[in-house]
């Protein structure tokens, strides 16, 4: 039998980046592979029934389908808790590690634990969102000493819509909130194509990019085992 391990992602219902992205990034990882369970998101905004496609118990079932597959962590490749509120994410690795016996992490989980590790005060945020989700962002995380006044977003509250936006306006709003001179950069949100734009951005605009695809990857393979620069061209996050 060959040694692999399995990384499994819980996924948006109606996002279309992540997926690609964490394949491509694992794709040069020898014996890693991630493998997907969705649950129903399709809007981002404050509504009721927004914030309610967040529920514990419902991301959970997708995580038990992903225990069926044997992984070796849970990863919630999400953001929500940015604007919910960290301790979302804290409660749900929580119900997932005691409802699967697999340690769990997420894409804001990862990214604090590397604001941390880095030294990042001033933060350069740009996500696709609406005024009122980015301004409850930049308060949770001021509430954490970190400024992220630096800010672009795009307005949008179809989550189908965000898998749409082309790379280069990501790069543009990513220049644009650079002038502020932040610490370091970050994509909130896995329905945004701009990992891959990492290597190159860090070398042109000289402070780190950390997307919310990419830190779930790092910490997942960080909680593998897996030894680090094992992932090259995708960031220094992973050197």
């Amino acid at each position: 039998m060959t040694n692999k391990q399995f990384i499994g992602v819980l996924t948006p219902s109606s996002n279309t980046a992540l997926e690609p992205l964490t394949s491509a990034i694992l794709a040069d990882v020898p014996g890693v592979s991630a493998h997907f369970s969705r649950f129903r998101v399709t809007e981002i905004s404050l509504r009721p029934q927004s914030v309610g496609q967040f529920d514990i118990g419902t991301i959970l079932e997708a995580a038990k389908l992903l225990a069926d597959a044997k992984v070796g962590v849970i990863c919630w490749s999400g953001t929500a808790a940015s604007w919910l509120g960290v301790e979302q994410d804290q409660a749900l690795c929580k119900a997932i590690e005691q409802e699967t016996g697999i340690p769990a992490t997420t894409s804001v989980l990862a990214l604090n634990e590397l604001l941390v590790r880095d030294k990042i005060r001033k933060l350069g945020l740009v996500s696709p969102y609406i005024q009122e989700v980015q301004d409850l962002i930049i308060k949770n995380y001021a509430a954490h000493g970190i400024d992220c006044s630096a800010e672009a977003h795009l307005s949008l509250t179809v989550n189908h819509a965000f898998g749409l936006v082309a790379p280069e306006t990501l790069a543009d709003l990513l220049r644009e909130v650079t002038r502020h001179k932040p610490d370091g950069l970050t994509v909130m949100c896995t329905n945004l194509r701009a990992a891959h734009l990492a290597h190159d951005l860090e070398e042109e605009l000289g402070i780190p990019l950390y997307d919310s695809v990419s830190v779930v990857v790092w910490k997942a393979l960080q909680m593998l085992g897996v030894p680090a620069g094992t992932v090259k061209g995708w960031g220094r996050l992973f050197d």
